[in-house]
């Protein structure tokens, strides 16, 4: 099949997408910013304090916020990378950058998942004295500072680069609240070993959104089909439209968060009513399945057999 058949539905409601996209990211940008400040401060304030109690909870929790601020950190990062313009060499831009960040700070939420199990299990065995006075102050005011944070961060455009940085956020939330418990159960009753029994529990919790996350941008990373979308439903879809005999080599794929990408090869009745028949596709996959990067080869059908075997052959439904 000649080339000039093929066609790409990219520019179709391309403007008011990128519209939204840069708008977003500004915001994003602005929340990262002051969650990367507030997180910065606190962590030196919690270590601080946690040198001057002799807490270890502190200085645990401390260094989770350190983690919290790399991976802040590198969200800004991501956001200003997915700003750059796309080139010759990287022709969808630096989007996936977002995903990128987003599966190095679930690989960092792992380490320090591991880290405080460690440290926890140790303490069970060989429970250490904790200051809990300094303990519920410091606990009680960092959940007041992350829960504005998450705030803050819940309020942008949601993103698997967002919601990696909410993780990390959610994470120094619950451990202060375990904190404040802790240091109420040590200060009211002396009983030390509930620090790192609830210590084990938010790690459960923290592990299982982490679990999630990687899963989702290994999924992307792979080139799999999103987990809301049905490959064979979509398929069905298009070949359902008038004028449409097949789909085969179908593709659908993530570039980022909220943009999602497909290719098909189109088996039809007639080249000549194309055109058509691309303009109702269009609108089809954009209404229906939220997807605007649209690229459609159309095939007669004996070119598509001459071409061998389809992969993922979907017809329309019998009558």
């Amino acid at each position: 099949m000649s080339g000039n058949h093929a066609h790409s539905g990219h520019g179709r409601h391309h403007e008011a997408h990128d519209h939204h996209d840069g708008h977003g990211a500004h915001a994003e940008g602005r929340g990262l910013w002051v969650s990367l400040g507030l997180t910065a401060i606190f962590a030196f304030v919690e270590a601080g304090t946690g040198l001057l109690a002799h807490s270890l909870a502190l200085l645990s929790d401390a260094g989770h916020m350190l983690s919290d601020t790399l991976a802040l950190a590198l969200s800004l990062f991501a956001v200003w990378m997915g700003r750059r313009p796309p080139s010759a060499r990287h022709s969808y831009g630096f989007v996936r950058t977002e995903i990128i960040v987003a599966f190095i700070n679930g690989l960092v939420l792992l380490a320090v998942v591991t880290a405080i199990v460690i440290e926890a299990v140790r303490r069970l065995q060989d429970p250490e004295p904790v200051a809990g006075g300094a303990v519920m102050v410091v606990a009680a005011l960092g959940i007041l500072m992350n829960g504005g944070v998450v705030y803050a961060l819940s309020r942008e455009r949601h993103t698997l680069n967002t919601r990696s940085a909410i993780l990390h956020v959610l994470g120094d939330l619950l451990g202060s609240a375990a904190a404040l418990v802790a240091g109420a159960v040590v200060y009211f009753t002396g009983w030390y070993p509930i620090d790192p029994i609830l210590s084990l529990v938010i790690s459960g919790l923290i592990l299982y959104s982490t679990v999630q996350l990687l899963r989702e941008t290994l999924n992307v990373l792979m080139e799999g089909v999103p987990s809301h979308v049905d490959l064979r439903t979509v398929g069905r879809a298009l070949a359902e439209v008038p004028g449409t005999i097949s789909v085969h080599d179908l593709h659908i794929w993530t570039l980022s968060s909220g943009m999602l990408a497909l290719s098909a090869h189109v088996v039809v009745h007639d080249l000549d009513r194309w055109g058509g028949l691309l303009a109702v596709m269009q609108d089809l996959l954009h209404d229906r399945f939220d997807i605007d990067h649209v690229t459609l080869q159309p095939e007669t059908l004996d070119t598509g057999l001459a071409r061998g075997r389809p992969v993922i052959p979907i017809h329309p439904r019998p009558p």
